[in-house]
C-alpha cells in the first residue's frame, strides 16, 4: 500500500458506478469534484450513487481508460441537501425505502431526515403508506448499515484496508472492532487471508504488550506453520523456542511456557522421543500417526498364488508385451500381487513403467478391478500415456471438495472411511511429490484387503508439502520394498538417463556429445550465464529443434534470489518472448507486470477455482493445485479477471488471486518436481551449499524428456555432484513406522 505521505485528498460526489463486487467492496466510479470528473477505483464498500465521499490515494495512469484516482482509505460525508438526502435514501441503501418513499420523507423532513429515521422512526408512520412495523424496519435498516460503514471506517485508523475490514465484519458483525481490539491475532484462525505478520502489524498499532501471552501463543503457532511451509511436520522444542523468541523479541522463558497452554487446547502436540521433545502442529501428528498405522495394517494382508502358476504367467506376459524383465522386475511384480503394500523405486530407465504395465496384465487376467492415479496432474497424464489406462490426479481420486475454515481453505474429500475406494489395487506413480497430509487422506480412503502400491524415486527432493513421505517409508524398514538399479538396454543411447544415474552415483555427467540430448555450455559470470540461458530458449533451440519456447522448453534453476535466480530470469525472458505491446493487456501485481501471452504457475493448492474443458463447456469441476502450469490468455480491467488455459481446461481467476500465480518462464527445480518437459535449460552459478546439491542437480536432469542443457561454471557443477548435503526435513513418520511395529 502506499504511503498516505504520498496520497492526495479529494472530495466529490458519486455520480455513476461502473463496477462494483459486493463480496469486497472493490469498486470503478465517477467522481464529481470541483476541478471535474474524476475516475475512481479501489475498495469503497458501502458507497452507492449520489453519496458524496472524500478519498486519500494517488493518480495512477491506466493504458487504456487514461488517468484513475487509486484509492487507498475513504470516509463519507453525510448528505447535507434534500436532494442529496433523497438520492442517498434511494441507492439500495435502505431496505424499505424506494424513489417514492425517499421523495415523501424527505419533503415531510426535510434535512432532519436521517436523524428521524436513527433516533425517532415513529414519525415515519405519519406518512401515508408507511405502517409503524415498516418506520421500524426502515430504522433498523439503517442502523446496521450505518454501524458496518463505521466499524469499516474505523478499522482503517490501524491500517486494515477496507477490503480485509469487510472480510472481518463478515466474520464477526457489530462485534468486529470489539473482538479484533481484544485480540487482533484471532484473525490468523477466524478470518481466511490475514496471517501473523497482519495481524501482529494491527496489534502493534493498536498498542499491545510485545510480550502478551496472545501475541506470543499466536507467535509459536506461526513459527510452526512457517516451518511446514519449508517441509517439516514439526521443530525440536529448543529450535521451537529459539526461533519463536527471535522473531517476537520476548525470553524463551515465557515462550516454554505458553507451550504448555496450546497443549492444553490441543493445538499442538508434544511427541516424547530418545533424542528430545517434538513440537507438531496436531494436524501433522494426526496425519503422521493415522498413516503409519493404517500402512502396518495394510501390509499385514498376504495373498497367496502358487509360484510356478505365477511364474509361467509373467513369462507369457512378456511374450504377449515383447519384453525381457530380470529377476529383480519379476520379484516387483510377485511382491505386487501378495502383499498389501509394496513399494517399487528406481531412478530413469530402470523399468518402473514396464513393471506396471505388467501388473495391470495380471490385474485384468483376473478381472481385478484397479486405479491409478499420481499428485499432479503432469504426472497423471503421463501415467495414461504409458499404460493406457486412465490416470486420475490423487485429489480427483479422492473426489476432492473444500471448506473455508479459519485462515485457510481446508480440503475436504468425498473418500474416506465411510466411503472408501471401490478398487482391489492402487497404484500410485510419484510417489516422492506425496506429503504427508496428502498420504493420510489417501490412506483414509483405503480399507485392508486393497493392495496399495507405490511407485517412485527416493532419490528426487521431497515433496514441496510437509513430510518426506517416500524416504520416510522406505528407510523404516517396515514396509516392502524392491529397489531398482539395472538401467533397460533401450534407454542406454539417453545421455540424459545414463548422466542422471552418474550424477545420483557421484560421477561428473558426460556431455556435448554431438548426436547426443546432454550439453554443457562454458560460462564463468552470472551475466553470461543468464544471457546464454535467454538466447538458448529465445533463438538457438527453437532454431535448431523446432522447440515451441512456452510450450516445449523450461527453465529450471536453484534458486529463486539473484541475477541466475527465478524472479530476474523471468524479467530477461517475459522481455523477449513476450514483450509488452499495446495490443496486450497487462496487470501489475506486486513486483510483476503480468500480460496476456504469459507463462504462469499455481503455487498453492484452491480446491474452489473451477474449470471448464477447453473444447466442452458441459465439462467442468473445481479444483487448480500447486504446480499447474498455464497461458494467460485474457485480461478484463473492468472486470478484473484473467482467462488462464491450463492444457485442455480454462479458468476465470481474479486479480486478487494472482497473489496464487507466479511467472513460469523461469521455475525453481523444487517446483519442478512431478513434471516433465520436452527440454530442460538449467543454469548452475555459486549458491549456498545447502541448495545446490547432488539431488538437486538430478531431480532437474530427470525433468526433462528429450534434451538437457545445462549452462555454468564446471567447477559450480562438479560440486554440486560431490554435495550429497542434504536440506533436513523434521519428520516423524518412519520413527512411528517402527515404535507402531513393535
Amino acid at each position: 500500500m502506499e504511503s498516505f505521505e504520498q496520497c492526495t485528498e479529494i472530495t466529490g460526489d458519486i455520480t455513476d458506478i461502473i463496477f462494483k463486487n459486493e463480496a469486497n467492496g472493490y469498486t470503478v466510479c465517477v467522481m464529481k469534484t470541483k476541478e471535474g470528473e474524476v475516475t475512481a477505483v479501489g475498495n469503497l464498500p458501502f458507497v452507492n450513487q449520489g453519496d458524496r465521499v472524500k478519498v486519500t490515494g494517488v493518480w495512477v495512469q491506466h493504458k487504456d481508460y487514461g488517468d484513475q484516482f487509486k484509492v487507498v482509505a475513504f470516509e463519507k460525508c453525510q448528505p447535507d441537501t434534500c436532494e442529496t438526502i433523497e438520492k442517498s435514501l434511494t441507492s439500495g441503501l435502505i431496505k424499505g425505502i424506494g424513489p417514492v418513499t425517499a421523495k415523501k420523507i424527505v419533503e415531510k423532513f426535510g434535512l432532519d431526515t436521517l436523524k428521524i429515521i436513527d433516533t425517532q422512526p415513529d414519525k415515519l408512520a405519519e406518512i401515508k403508506g408507511i405502517s409503524l412495523k415498516k418506520a421500524q424496519e426502515i430504522s433498523k435498516s439503517y442502523k446496521e448499515k450505518a454501524e458496518a460503514q463505521r466499524i469499516i471506517l474505523a478499522f482503517q485508523e490501524y491500517g486494515i484496508t477496507p477490503g480485509y475490514a469487510m472480510k472481518i465484519y463478515g466474520v464477526y458483525g457489530n462485534q468486529a472492532l470489539n473482538r479484533v481490539k481484544e485480540d487482533p491475532y484471532c484473525l490468523t484462525e477466524e478470518v481466511f487471508g490475514i496471517g501473523f505478520k497482519t495481524a501482529d502489524t494491527i496489534a502493534m498499532k493498536m498498542g499491545m504488550d510485545m510480550s502478551s501471552d496472545s501475541r506470543v501463543t499466536a507467535g509459536i503457532r506461526y513459527v510452526l506453520s512457517q516451518a511446514a511451509g519449508a517441509g517439516h511436520t514439526y521443530l525440536p522444542e529448543n529450535l521451537l523456542v529459539e526461533k519463536t523468541s527471535a522473531l517476537l523479541g520476548v525470553l524463551s522463558d515465557q515462550v516454554e511456557h505458553l507451550l504448555a497452554g496450546l497443549v492444553v487446547d490441543k493445538h499442538v502436540i508434544i511427541e516424547q522421543t530418545d533424542s528430545g521433545r517434538n513440537i507438531y502442529l496436531s494436524v501433522f501428528y494426526t496425519a503422521e500417526k493415522n498413516a503409519a498405522l493404517k500402512l502396518l495394517r495394510l501390509a499385514e494382508v498376504e495373498y497367496h498364488y502358487d509360484s510356478t502358476s505365477l511364474d509361467d504367467r509373467i513369462n507369457r506376459l512378456e511374450i504377449k508385451n515383447n519384453i525381457t524383465l530380470d529377476d529383480t522386475q519379476k520379484e516387483a511384480v510377485k511382491q505386487a500381487v501378495t502383499n498389501g503394500v509394496l513399494v517399487i523405486t528406481g531412478g530413469p530407465g530402470t523399468g518402473k513403467t514396464t513393471i506396471i504395465n505388467t501388473i495391470i496384465g495380471l490385474l485384468k487376467e483376473d478381472k481385478k478391478e484397479f486405479s491409478l492415479a499420481a499428485p499432479t496432474g503432469r504426472a497423471a497424464k503421463r501415467m495414461t500415456q504409458a499404460t493406457g489406462y486412465e490416470a486420475k490426479t490423487l485429489h480427483r481420486l479422492l473426489e476432492i471438495g473444500y471448506k473455508e475454515e479459519g485462515n485457510d481453505e481446508t480440503a475436504l474429500f468425498a473418500r474416506d472411511e465411510e466411503n472408501p475406494l471401490a478398487a482391489d489395487v492402487i497404484i500410485i506413480d510419484e510417489m516422492s511429490m506425496v506429503d504427508i497430509l496428502l498420504m493420510n487422506h489417501l490412506l483414509k480412503a483405503i480399507t485392508p484387503g486393497t493392495v496399495l502400491i507405490m511407485v517412485g524415486d527416493a532419490n528426487q527432493l521431497p515433496s514441496v508439502g510437509p513430510g518426506n513421505v517416500l524416504r520416510d517409508i522406505i528407510s523404516s524398514e517396515k514396509i516392502k520394498k524392491i529397489k531398482l538399479t539395472r538401467i533397460y538396454r533401450q534407454n542406454e543411447n539417453s545421455m540424459i538417463t545414463m548422466n542422471a544415474h552418474h550424477i545420483n552415483s557421484g560421477n561428473m555427467p558426460e556431455v556435448n556429445n554431438r548426436d547426443g540430448d546432454f550439453f554443457f555450455l562454458t560460462k564463468n559470470s552470472t551475466e553470461k550465464i543468464v544471457s546464454t540461458v535467454v538466447d538458448l530458449c529465445t533463438k538457438r533451440l527453437p532454431n535448431t529443434y523446432g522447440y515451441n519456447p512456452m510450450e516445449d522448453i523450461q527453465v529450471l534453476t536453484p534458486l529463486r534470489k539473484g541475477t541466475a535466480g527465478v524472479y530476474e530470469l523471468n524479467l530477461r525472458l517475459q522481455g523477449m518472448l513476450n514483450p509488452k505491446r499495446s495490443d496486450r493487456r497487462e496487470y501489475k501485481f506486486r513486483d510483476f507486470t503480468y500480460r496476456e501471452g504469459d507463462k504462469v504457475m499455481q503455487i498453492k493448492n484452491n480446491y474452489n477455482l473451477t474449470w471448464v474443458m477447453n473444447n466442452n463447456d458441459s465439462i467442468w469441476g473445481e479444483g487448480i493445485f500447486n504446480g499447474d502450469m498455464g497461458i494467460i490468455e485474457d485480461m478484463d480491467d473492468e472486470a478484473k479477471t484473467a482467462k488462464i488455459i491450463f492444457e485442455d481446461r480454462y479458468v476465470y481467476y481474479e486479480y486478487a488471486l494472482f497473489d496464487e500465480l507466479e511467472p513460469a518462464y523461469a521455475i525453481t527445480v523444487h517446483k519442478s518436481q512431478g513434471s516433465e518437459f520436452p527440454a530442460v535449460v538449467l543454469p548452475i552459478y555459486p549458491g549456498p551449499p545447502m541448495l545446490m546439491t547432488r539431488n538437486l542437480l538430478y531431480t532437474a536432469v530427470t525433468r526433462a524428456k528429450d534434451l538437457v542443457v545445462i549452462v555454468g561454471n564446471q567447477a559450480v557443477l562438479q560440486g554440486m555432484v560431490n554435495n550429497v548435503r542434504e536440506l533436513k526435513r523434521y519428520c516423524g513418520l518412519k520413527n512411528k513406522l517402527i515404535v507402531f511395529s513393535e
